[in-house]
């Protein structure tokens, strides 16, 4: 007789859950049902169809309903599939329970989040006659950490320690676990520090542990001392690494990628840890990237790589990367997934493609309170305030409630489309009707409402009567206003204010030296300028990304780094050429004082977005619309000139900058030049 491989063994059994778990209609011989036969049903964890299935004919037989070998399978098969009462159900029917009916228990109410319940039958044990052991005391202990319950947590240790169990591998490491999540680090060291035989789960936990509780640089020592251990970091530590490098320095990031390229084994997880780092620190393009090199390995993206990535693409306006995501999204049937479809609203909407992003939220089975406010800054951002307001109302009327959020972007809308009187109700509606204090961000819509409109003064007069402190922002925006609208008085007043509070960013210096070069006050301009040179202080250079064939590509003011700049700098002359010839006169203000001059100052023709542009012009097919995003407020040169170019070359031209969307088309822009 030919003997019987593990291998076959396993197909055996999982011929028999696929013929067991089947419901044709065509009658087949009935397995016989016996302990082994549903033994091996039961250790494949099948679905919970299948589960109810098998579970009603063992209620039905009276020899297998009582077993306690089967029972406690099926208690595992429930808890697996997220149903604990019926667990709870099996466990109460066994009248003669042992101590792997407790563990088994706890860990099912444990495993589905029900921490109080899972102490509860840890307090039995002793009732019926059992002592925890090894596997008993590491549940616990887990429970203590879900429910942050320190007290039963210290009584635990206790008992650890009395039994002589503290020396245990697991028993250590939950406990580290659990003095973490409870806060209590110096706790969590000294458990730490007594094992006699750590793992890399103990060094994993030690990292959470400080890394959740904010003690950033101590994660990234443990995982130094790891290094000089010799001690191989898996995707679990970096995965315990994360928020400790969430806006950090460059030298953690670089050290946490050469920790991810030398790990052995590379799991989506590990993959999907340091693209969240990359996205967390601003570092789209490096996301991008790496996103690119996962692929090419052969790692395939999950819902949580998809959902970092989403992000990234929007922050680059890398529409083609983002709807190859999309395509990837549909192909793996991975909706409908609240997270992702709000993701992907986000990045469309980023991209400034409003029909995608209104197509993915029309499609939507689910939409919650994100969902709403994720379009309605869509709307907003391009100017759209009237489709942002409609919106916000349909909400309402649909019984959602909305939230501080929702507030921010549709203030924000009314802001960009110059509705004064819309902004105001919204405002009050948010204060009166929903009671929602307002925040700092409330504020800064309102005053950046009014300032746009040219109510300067009313803006200072909100602003002095706000029930918080003005902040950097605040009084930001309102320099802005004074520098739009010339008012020079206010603007000096916002200017004190603000120097006090950020003496560093430069951007509020050259905003007040440009609100004097207005008034002609030229000595005055020199002496803003000379404060910055004095202080180290220089100008954000202007950049701009596009994206061409999934690469994105960033141009500098007089940038001549491209091998194409040759091409560029020869199409660029012959449109200006052209933009001249249809009565384009270069905005020289803002060559030599507007707040978003590049930095060779006065050389217009060569500020970031045209060059972005023309590169986009010459590498794209004639029809195809151009997406820009800018770090700094387009000029308005530059806007004077993407009105022409979308004009002369027949193309959509779509800016993003850090204000807001411009869709430029057939020589007019969405923001009706009110930005």
């Amino acid at each position: 007789m030919r003997a019987v491989t593990p291998h076959c063994r396993h197909f055996s059994t999982a011929k028999q859950l696929k013929d067991f778990a089947s419901s044709s209609s065509t009658p087949k011989p009935q397995p016989i049902l016996n302990e082994d036969f549903c033994g091996k049903i039961l250790d494949q964890y099948p679905d919970i169809r299948t589960l109810r299935k098998l579970h009603s004919k063992i209620f039905n037989d009276q020899h297998l309903r009582f077993n306690p070998s089967i029972a406690i399978k099926l208690m595992r098969g429930y808890a697996a599939c997220g149903e604990p009462k019926v667990t709870r159900h099996i466990f109460d029917e066994i009248t003669e329970k042992n101590i792997v009916f407790f563990n088994v228990m706890m860990r099912s109410y444990v495993n589905n989040r029900c921490y109080h319940d899972a102490l509860l039958i840890f307090r039995e044990l002793s009732t019926h006659g059992f002592s925890p052991d090894h596997y008993t005391y590491p549940c616990a202990l887990k429970a203590c950490s879900g429910s942050d319950n320190l007290r039963v947590g210290l009584q635990i240790h206790s008992s650890v320690v009395k039994v002589g169990l503290d020396l245990n591998l697991f028993i250590g490491n939950a406990l580290v676990a659990m003095y973490s999540k409870c806060k209590c680090l110096v706790q969590a060291r000294r458990a730490f520090n007594q094992m006699p035989i750590r793992d890399v789960v103990s060094w994993n936990s030690m990292v959470s542990g400080y890394a959740q509780n904010e003690c950033f640089d101590k994660a990234l020592d443990v995982c130094r001392e790891m290094e000089l251990l010799r001690i191989q970091p898996d995707a679990g530590t970096m995965s315990s690494l994360l928020p400790a490098v969430t806006n950090t320095s460059s030298d953690n990031i670089l050290y946490v990628k050469e920790m991810f390229w030398k790990l052995a084994k590379k799991s989506v997880v590990s993959w999907n840890v340091m693209i969240s780092v990359f996205v967390n620190n601003s570092l789209s393009s490096e996301a991008a990237d790496l996103y690119s090199r996962m692929e090419a390995y052969g790692n395939e993206p999950d819902s949580f790589t998809i959902a970092s990535m989403l992000p990234a693409c929007g922050d680059l306006s890398a529409i083609f990367l983002g709807r190859r995501i999309h395509e990837y999204i549909d192909r793996k049937k991975l909706l409908p997934n609240l997270a992702l479809e709000n993701a992907l609203i986000d990045m469309y909407a980023k991209c400034g493609c409003l029909k995608e992003a209104k197509a993915v939220f029309d499609q939507m089975n689910f939409r919650d309170i994100v969902s709403w406010t994720s379009m309605i800054s869509a709307y907003g951002m391009s100017g759209q305030g009237y489709n942002a307001v409609a919106l916000f109302s349909k909400m309402q009327n649909l019984g959602l409630t909305p939230d501080s959020i929702a507030f921010v972007s549709v203030l924000s809308a009314c802001s960009h489309a110059g509705l004064l009187d819309q902004g105001w109700y919204f405002f009050n509606l948010m204060t009166d009707q929903h009671k929602i204090v307002p925040r700092v961000e409330h504020f800064s819509c309102m005053v950046d409402l009014l300032g746009r409109s040219g109510q300067v003064e009313e803006a200072y007069n909100f602003i002095r009567k706000m029930p918080i402190e003005p902040t950097e922002r605040i009084w930001g925006t309102l320099l802005g206003a004074c520098w739009m609208h010339s008012n020079m008085n206010i603007g000096l007043l916002a200017a004190d204010h603000l120097f006090r509070l950020a003496p560093e960013p430069s951007g509020y210096y050259v905003l007040l030296s440009n609100i004097y070069a207005k008034a002609g006050r030229w000595e005055d301009v020199t002496t803003v300028r000379s404060i910055m040179k004095s202080k180290g202080i220089k100008k954000m250079a202007g950049a701009s990304n596009t994206e061409i064939n999934n690469q994105v590509y960033t141009f500098l003011a007089g940038d001549q780094s491209h091998p194409q700049s040759k091409d560029i700098y020869e199409k660029l002359d012959f449109l200006v050429g052209k933009m001249k010839e249809a009565g384009y006169v270069p905005e020289t203000q803002s060559a030599l004082h507007d707040v978003e001059e590049e930095d060779k100052e006065g050389h217009l023709a060569v500020h970031s977005e045209k060059l972005a542009i023309v590169f986009a012009i010459l590498n794209t097919k004639s029809g195809t619309p151009i997406r820009i995003t800018k770090n700094l407020r387009i000029c308005r040169d530059c806007h004077i000139a993407a009105k022409l170019i979308s004009q002369i070359t027949e193309r959509e031209i779509i800016v993003r900058d850090t204000y807001r969307f411009h869709h430029f088309q057939k020589g007019v822009c969405s923001c009706g030049d009110y930005w």
